[in-house]
C-alpha cells in the first residue's frame, strides 16, 4: 500500500519540511502540507497518517480521513482526539510528549521566582507609579515542592530546581514510581498527605479522566496560607472558582495559571481580578520555540522509520490512561 501523509499547521519552518519529505520519501511516502485542519480536510480521502494538532479542529481530519491509520499529535495533550466516537480504534495515536519539557520548564522557573520574589505585587505597585522595597520574599533555598506529574515536564522542572536547593521535591503520580530529580514520590492517592507541606504545589498533569476536578476546595483548604500554587497542565483539573476565593481570602499567599476551564477566559470571570495571580494565555509549551520544533519533527521522523519497519512507535497513547 503506498501511504500518503498531511502535516497540518504552520509552525515548521523550510528545513522541518525538508527533514520530513525526504524521510517519508525514503520510503515511498508523498507529503502535502496544509496550514490547518479545515484547509486539510477536502484532501484526506487517501490519506493515511497525519501529523498535526490536537486541538478543537482535529477531529475534522480524522472524520475526511477514511484510510487513516496513524495520527501523529504534535500536542502533548490529545484530549480532543479521545472523545467518544472520534478516532476509530484501530487507529494509532502518539503525541508530543518530550518535545515541550524544556520550555515548560522554564516558564515554571520563571513563573516560581515570580511568586516568590511578590512581583504580582510589585508590578501593581509600580503600575501605580508607587515606590517600595520592602515587601518580603521568599526562596526556593529551603522551601518545598509538590509536583502532581513527573513525566517530561515535572521531571525537566524538579531537575531544574536542584541548583537552588529545595528542601525537598516531591512527585505526585499515579503508580508510585520513582523519576529524575525527586527525593520522594507518592501516588495521587497520597497527595492529601503532602499538600500540607507544600510551600508550591506545581500542577503538570494532562487532562484525563483521573485528573478531572483533582485539586478540590477540599484540598486547597489542607494547604498552608504562605503557599502558592501553579498549573501548565490542563485547567479540568483545578477548582478555579475555589482557587479565586482562596487568593482573595488570604488562604493562599499566590498563584500563576497558564491553563483554564475556559479558553480563552471570558471577560466577565471574576479570575481576571483575583489577587496575586499570575495569569499566561496558555504559552508556556506552545512551538514558539525552536528546539521544541525541531525535537517534534526529530520525533515524527523516528516513528515513521519505526511504523514503515513495523517497530512499536515511542510516545504512543495508552487510550485507557488517556495518555
Amino acid at each position: 500500500m503506498t501511504h500518503k501523509i498531511a502535516v497540518v499547521g504552520t509552525a515548521f519552518e523550510a528545513h522541518h519540511r525538508e527533514k520530513i519529505t525526504g524521510t517519508a520519501g525514503a520510503f515511498g511516502c508523498a507529503v502535502d502540507f496544509y496550514p490547518s485542519h479545515m484547509d486539510a480536510a477536502s484532501h484526506l480521502q487517501d490519506t493515511t497518517i497525519v501529523f498535526g494538532p490536537s486541538d478543537a479542529h482535529s477531529p475534522k481530519s480524522v472524520a475526511a480521513a477514511p484510510k487513516l491509520q496513524w495520527f501523529a499529535s504534535f500536542y502533548a495533550g490529545v484530549d480532543p482526539l479521545l472523545a467518544p466516537g472520534v478516532l476509530p480504534e484501530n487507529v494509532l495515536l502518539t503525541n508530543g510528549s518530550g518535545a515541550y519539557g524544556v520550555t515548560i520548564a522554564e516558564h515554571l522557573v520563571m513563573a516560581t521566582l515570580m511568586l516568590l520574589r511578590r512581583n504580582p505585587e510589585y508590578h501593581q505597585l509600580v503600575d501605580q507609579k508607587g515606590w517600595r522595597n520592602d515587601l518580603k520574599i521568599r526562596s526556593i533555598y529551603g522551601s518545598t515542592f509538590v509536583i502532581c506529574g513527573t513525566g517530561d515536564i515535572g521531571s525537566k522542572y524538579a531537575q531544574r530546581l536542584r541548583p537552588f536547593c529545595p528542601a525537598k521535591v516531591i512527585g505526585v503520580n499515579r503508580t508510585g514510581r520513582s523519576a529524575e530529580g525527586f527525593d520522594e514520590i507518592v501516588t495521587i492517592e497520597n497527595l492529601d498527605s503532602v499538600l500540607p507541606q507544600a510551600d508550591m504545589l506545581v500542577l503538570t498533569l494532562p487532562g484525563t479522566p483521573l485528573t478531572n476536578n483533582l485539586i478540590t476546595r477540599e484540598r486547597l483548604a489542607l494547604m498552608q496560607e504562605n503557599a502558592f500554587l501553579i498549573n501548565i497542565g490542563r485547567g479540568n483539573c483545578l477548582d478555579q472558582e475555589a482557587l479565586v476565593e482562596a487568593l482573595n481570602t488570604g488562604k493562599l499567599a499566590g498563584a500563576a495559571l497558564d491553563v483554564f476551564r475556559q479558553e480563552p477566559i471570558p471577560q466577565e470571570d471574576p479570575i481576571w481580578e483575583a489577587k496575586n495571580l499570575i495569569i499566561t494565555p496558555h504559552c508556556s509549551g506552545q512551538m514558539t520555540l525552536a528546539y521544541t520544533r525541531d525535537t517534534l519533527v526529530d520525533m515524527f521522523c523516528e516513528n515513521l522509520t519505526r511504523f514503515f519497519t513495523d517497530q512499536p512507535l515511542l510516545h504512543a497513547i495508552d487510550r485507557a490512561l488517556a495518555y
